[in-house]
């Protein structure tokens, strides 16, 4: 029995290649696990078992093969960086089975089963938020089990062969992430085994599954409170000195003028790492809905998006742009009028916190203040008691 190279036709291969790839700012790094589970496909050497029994003196008259079963694969894995990972695993590919018939009558039925483990080094091509491409390229150390049963005037001289050896193993799939912690993949992937009666085949798995990251639901940092100006001393009346008559006048101390007020919002406030979604809960916003619902005057209003500076400088200008207009559509939902508004985004411009020596998740954190939303030209109408 050979397993050879089988056909697989890879649409991930298309859309992988046409689509633009876009590198995620945030850090990416971490310890995962998932499993997978699919289809396994070899194909039996029909041609070299019907010479082998001719050979023989045995005319094949019949061949029947299943070459399809079912596969899957436990895995873990971890993540240097958004680019790349290195992942070992448990696989089993399954069982395939053949049965010859022929004159002298006779038969001769065969199976082989595979499994082993694996260590690859996974590369990582993000294309948006969610989706990323992957390939892999290592190493299966596999387990092969074949028995073969004669029947009429065929025996099998070795019923029983089993071989262990190292073999190439590559793949290639797409993954789509749910949120920070669970994420879904499609791939293909292709195992170089030997059959244990002196031949090398490929046995290909296509199959689907779930990849679980730990510590990707981590609680946000804290926010930083928007800043609010010191109010204005409000002039004290001098009361003047008192008289026989007329009593005197109560002085009437009158508010504040109103004053322009500028919101400066934390992007951990409102949204999830590397997101452009609001999160459901939104206090400050809904703040500031109430203050332009109530004051029709107030026009112009700029909703500026900013990021920090980890990541490519045209995928932090385009995450600060959708961050800006993400808050635009949450205040007009609120009912304000789409005209009042304008938004930009600036990227990695204006920077509050330098950070200069730090890495990986060190870094992220002091480059917190950088990841804002500014709300300008508000007017904010406040009593001083």
């Amino acid at each position: 029995m050979k397993y050879v190279r089988a056909s697989v036709t890879l649409g991930l291969v298309a859309l992988t290649a046409i689509a633009t790839p876009f590198a995620k700012a945030d850090d990416s790094s971490g310890v995962y696990v998932g499993g997978n589970i699919g289809q396994s496909r070899a194909r039996i050497d029909e041609d070299r078992i019907t010479n082998a029994l001719t050979g023989a003196g045995f005319t094949t008259t019949g061949f029947e093969d299943d070459n399809h079963d079912l596969g899957f694969k436990l895995f873990g894995g971890y993540q240097f960086n958004k680019y790349l990972a290195v992942e070992g695993g448990y696989f089993d590919l399954g069982k395939f089975d053949f049965t010859s018939t022929g004159v002298p009558t006779g038969t001769l039925s065969g199976n082989i089963k595979v499994r082993g483990v694996n260590l690859d080094v996974v590369g990582i091509l993000p294309i948006t938020e969610k989706f990323s491409a992957f390939g892999r390229v290592g190493a299966n150390y596999a387990k092969t089990e074949d028995s073969f049963v004669g029947g009429g005037s065929l025996t099998a001289l070795n019923p029983n062969p089993t071989k262990r050896d190292t073999n190439y193993k590559f793949g290639l799939g797409l993954q789509y992430a749910f949120n920070d912690a669970l994420a879904m993949r499609a791939e293909a992937e292709r195992y170089r085994i030997n059959d244990a009666v002196g031949n090398d085949g490929d046995i290909d798995l296509i199959s689907v599954g779930l990849v679980y990251r730990f510590g990707g639901k981590t609680p946000p940092p804290a926010v930083a409170r928007a800043e609010e100006p010191a109010p204005e001393p409000v002039a004290k009346a001098k009361v003047a000195e008192p008289v026989p008559a007329p009593a005197p006048v109560p002085v009437v101390v009158p508010p504040p003028a109103p004053r322009f007020q500028k919101y400066t919002l934390s992007v951990t406030e409102l949204f999830a790492f590397d997101r452009a979604e609001l999160r459901k809960s939104q206090p400050k916003l809904d703040e500031i809905a109430n203050v332009l619902m109530n004051d029709s005057t107030i026009d112009d209003v700029l909703i500026v998006g900013y990021t920090d500076r980890i990541g490519p400088d045209k995928y932090n200008q385009k995450l600060s742009e959708r961050r800006a207009v993400a808050v635009k559509k949450y205040l007009v939902g609120k009912g304000v009028k789409s005209e009042r508004l304008m938004t930009k985004g600036k990227g990695k411009a204006s920077p509050i916190a330098g950070c200069k020596g730090m890495k990986n998740n060190a870094l992220i954190t002091c480059l917190a203040p950088n990841r804002r939303v500014e709300i300008e030209q508000i007017t904010a109408k406040r009593r001083v008691k």
